[in-house]
């Protein structure tokens, strides 16, 4: 049976895992957007949390996932339900990114703007909201975009605690040496990264250039 016959002979249950796994990605790249993006907008107001923020992103990128998702399986409630504790590592994962590029965005804003906006008579909260935010938007999806790749790629090994995802196909074709197995997790994981990539690319560039 060749690659194609595999597929088609297991259609269902790759749809299901491509599923579970756009679902993984999809809550993680949601949170880390929630927390990612106010964090970079506080990096701007209040540099001097800045090592601290960007210094523990950074350590979390350095740590294997594996080695994290074990670092966060005794934790109370996050160990009790493999997606819980995914979610939570993955989202970890993309924070760097995305705390990056809105402080690099707000931050590239023009000072003149800036100081036509406060001779406006705006607030801090109007300015960013109405002026440093739109101005930064592209930027920000850069990060987004890249921070999306990323978790796409991870999420493949969520299957090693029982998460769930199209990482099942791989584990479960390493254990048995079946290349068809392996791809039929490793192709649409990757033509999910690819989608992700092309799409965010050209949302970031229409608010680039808007």
């Amino acid at each position: 049976m060749n690659i194609l016959q595999f597929f088609w002979k297991n259609q269902a249950q790759i749809y299901e895992l491509t599923l579970e796994h756009l679902w993984l990605v999809g809550i993680s790249m949601l949170l880390a957007v929630s927390v990612g993006v106010p964090l970079g907008i506080l990096l701007t107001r209040r540099p001097g949390f800045r090592r601290t923020i960007l210094g523990g992103a950074t350590i979390v990128q350095t740590i294997p996932s594996l080695a994290l998702f074990g670092f966060l399986l005794p934790a109370p409630w996050l160990g009790e339900r493999a997606d819980r504790l995914a979610i939570t590592a993955l989202t970890l994962y993309a924070l760097l990114p995305i705390i990056q590029n809105t402080y690099a965005g707000i931050k590239r804003v023009d000072s003149g703007v800036r100081e036509a906006a406060r001779g406006m008579g705006m607030t801090d909260f109007e300015l960013l909201i109405q002026v440093e935010l739109p101005l930064a938007f592209g930027v920000i999806l850069t990060g987004v975009r890249v921070a999306t790749v990323i978790t796409v790629g991870v999420a493949t090994i969520a299957a090693a605690i029982g998460a769930g995802g199209l990482g099942e196909f791989i584990f479960r074709g390493l254990a048995m040496v079946d290349n068809r197995v392996i791809l039929a997790g490793a192709i649409p994981a990757a033509l999910m990264a690819l989608l992700a990539d092309f799409f965010l690319s050209r949302l970031e560039r229409r608010f680039r250039y808007a």
